[in-house]
């Protein structure tokens, strides 16, 4: 692998490996540790001491987004059909009991919209998804809508709840809008952007937020400061992650544009900006991109077939293989001692922290 060597550096190893029928579009784990996939071939699957629990078979179109409510109780996927289909997670066999499923207890209707982007509020049961020129909130203990927010010029591009629930932030050609979850009639808050916003993130203390946009750079803000700093981009963003930690008084902030990651640290002043160091190992576009939730663990997975861990957010502990076709998504369980990831030909595959990886990042 042109020169990078990972021997006596396993931080994780392979626990599990399955398969769907047709490339996998997301992975989600929950807070009580399940974990959901869903595929192209509209499948929607939970596995669960290594046995797999399907809640959507194949053949219905494409699953492409998916996510566990906070406190572990729901399960959300919404697709191409329109439909956002939720469901119970409180089952007996769940709970690791004889018998009982999980219950789907709502399919939100919205063709020909096509939903790729839902996301839950952190603190309570409010799920957020796209509907073309909208995004609407849904609440699922009362099973109602909660509002509707509209864009005039722009389909939404992507969406991001704050990590102390009191703000959702919706990405548009138009930037990046804020609204309040306090008072959902307060005036949302512009964030204007050289160019159209694609995707946008929350650092985890809820301080910063970051835009990936159209003209391949990078805007931060402390939220409710009117300064933004704007970064030039290693090309057109495509995802972006936070730290948990990192300097003394920020997070680190890691972006990936085609098969390249910039990883920006802020400096102590704010006058100084943030300087850049640029990760390159990957051979093609890097498909996932994420954090480890409690130390400066980064996973990147691409089309290559590689899904690397770069140690400390700067150089290569140790590559995963499995997907031969290319890997399509990653995610890490909450804790941090499992890493799921999904591959293009359907490949659904586990690992988990080794005891000679402790104690990395």
């Amino acid at each position: 692998m042109y020169g990078v060597s990972t021997k006596g550096k396993m931080l994780f190893q392979q626990q599990w490996q399955g398969s769907l029928s047709e490339y996998i579009t997301e992975v989600a784990w929950s807070s009580n540790g399940l974990l959901a996939a869903s595929s192209a071939a509209g499948e929607v699957i939970l596995w669960q001491d290594r046995n797999l629990i399907s809640l959507l078979p194949a053949g219905l179109e494409s699953i492409d987004c998916l996510a566990f409510s906070s406190d572990g109780k729901f399960l959300a996927a919404g697709g191409q059909d329109g439909k956002v289909r939720v469901w119970s997670m409180t089952s007996p066999l769940l709970r690791g009991k004889r018998g009982g499923s999980p219950d789907l207890i709502a399919t939100l209707d919205n063709a020909p919209s096509w939903v790729d982007k839902l996301a839950w509020s952190p603190t309570c049961n409010h799920l957020a998804f796209n509907l073309g020129r909208y995004a609407q909130v849904w609440d699922a203990n009362t099973k109602t809508v909660i509002t509707t927010l509209p864009f005039a010029n722009s389909s939404v591009l992507d969406l991001a709840w704050r990590p102390n629930g009191e703000n959702i932030a919706i990405a548009s050609k138009v930037g990046v809008k804020v609204w309040s979850t306090i008072d959902w009639d307060d005036e949302s808050c512009l964030i204007d952007m050289p160019s159209a916003s694609i995707v946008t993130a929350w650092s985890e203390d809820s301080k910063y937020i970051a835009c990936g946009n159209f003209d391949n750079t990078i805007t931060v803000l402390e939220y409710g400061s009117p300064h933004p700093w704007v970064m030039g981009g290693p090309g057109k963003i495509s995802h972006l992650t936070w730290s948990q930690r990192g300097g003394s008084n920020a997070p680190l902030l890691a972006a990936s544009s085609m098969e390249s990651i910039a990883v920006w640290k802020k400096e102590a002043d704010d006058q100084d900006g943030w300087n850049v160091n640029i990760l390159t190992l990957h051979e093609s576009k890097i498909k996932a991109l994420e954090f480890h939730p409690h130390s400066l663990l980064l996973a990147s997975a691409a089309d290559d077939g590689w899904l690397c861990l770069w140690t400390k957010a700067k150089q290569v502990g140790q590559i995963l293989e499995g997907a031969r076709g290319g890997f399509s998504c990653l995610a890490w369980s909450e804790d941090g001692k499992q890493l799921a990831a999904g591959g293009q030909d359907g490949e659904l595959i586990v690992w988990s922290e080794s005891k000679r990886g402790k104690g990395f990042g």
